[in-house]
């Protein structure tokens, strides 16, 4: 059993403490200090990307920073990790990913090396451009930060907030990969595939959004796969019911791992997912075709909680009108 021993409220407490869905608290009062209204702001913060009005098409506009543990551990991986996370923020929402800057902090001529060669590879194996950024010398510090400018079909963005009660959750994540050698919560997917391969992938949700066929979506990022169906729940308002025995998972065994160590990882691609019941068999065939296992684990309801079940034991992971992942609403739902 791939839980083995762990019960359904020690895998609750894991998720709920990992420091990956910790850091994620303060957002919330963050938003509430700098959050201004803006009419061709379609929508902003609780997404992978600002949805920015452009005509009839929309600009996705996203950035992220790199962990500086790890930046310590591997710095090669964490420049490529710098594009592969704000590329994955624009395939989220459904778009195109355009172009990067960065700003980048540099102590050491070796990390610059390291960071540099990680960023050039991604970047010409995703086929994205870096156009420029902003470079900080000597600092006592090393911290690489980007980015990105995406565009979409204004009516084929898949937002964070529009989960809808019955829909199916579905998991999507490219298992054939590895644990990274130089970070046991990353899963490497994508140094080893071709150009080809992890373009066809990005450009899947950009198909899913302009068929209409999902009704929300997130890219997993470093709170897990439970974080992160979290902070969809959380900026749509819902909850859900998700059964840990349906979650798509490799071969814990042949790869060293626990359960607990999978659902805390970052996977070099994957995705959380709502939509219709109905649309859930071509969503899986669509994913399998590029590779990807796409797996309904659940559904979403109107508890405004994350519940996880096994084998008839149930816990919550999460009541959103109290203790959400971002701490975005106030206790009656409106958002702060």
């Amino acid at each position: 059993m791939m839980v083995h021993d762990c019960s359904t409220a020690k895998i609750a407490a894991v998720v709920r403490e990992y420091e990956g869905v910790r850091r994620k608290h303060a957002i919330g009062a963050m938003v509430r200090a700098i959050r201004i209204e803006a009419p061709e702001i379609i929508a902003s913060f609780g997404e992978d990307a600002a949805v920015i009005e452009h005509g009839d098409e929309v600009l996705l506009l996203a950035a992220d920073g790199i962990w500086s543990r790890l930046m310590e551990a591997d710095p090669y991986w964490a420049g490529y990790c710098s594009v592969l996370v704000n590329i994955h923020d624009i395939a989220a929402m459904g778009g195109k990913p355009l172009a990067m800057v960065d700003v980048f902090s540099i102590s050491d001529n070796r990390i610059q090396k390291e960071v540099l060669a990680g960023m050039h590879d991604a970047s010409l194996q995703f086929g994205v451009p870096i156009v420029g950024g902003h470079l900080h010398p000597d600092t006592p510090y090393s911290v690489i930060d980007v980015a990105i400018l995406g565009i979409a079909p204004k009516d084929a963005v898949i937002y964070s907030h529009t989960a809808r009660v019955g829909d199916a959750v579905i998991v999507a994540v490219d298992l054939e990969g590895r644990v990274h050698p130089s970070c046991a919560l990353n899963w490497d997917s994508v140094t080893m595939k071709s150009a080809d391969q992890v373009r066809a992938q990005i450009r899947l949700m950009q198909e899913l959004g302009k068929d209409g066929l999902v009704s929300a979506g997130k890219d997993i990022s470093n709170p897990g796969v439970i974080g992160t169906l979290g902070m969809l729940l959380e900026v749509s308002g819902k909850g859900a019911l998700i059964e840990l025995e349906r979650l798509p998972k490799p071969d814990l065994a042949v790869n060293y791992m626990t359960f607990e160590q999978w659902i805390r990882i970052y996977p070099g691609m994957g995705f959380v997912l709502t939509a219709p019941e109905e649309n859930t068999g071509e969503i899986r065939k669509r994913f399998d075709k590029v590779g990807m296992t796409a797996t309904v684990i659940g559904s979403v309801d109107s508890t405004r909680k994350l519940e996880i079940v096994y084998g008839g034991e149930g816990s919550p992971v999460f009541d959103f009108s109290r203790n959400g992942v971002m701490r975005l609403f106030s206790d009656d739902g409106s958002c702060l």
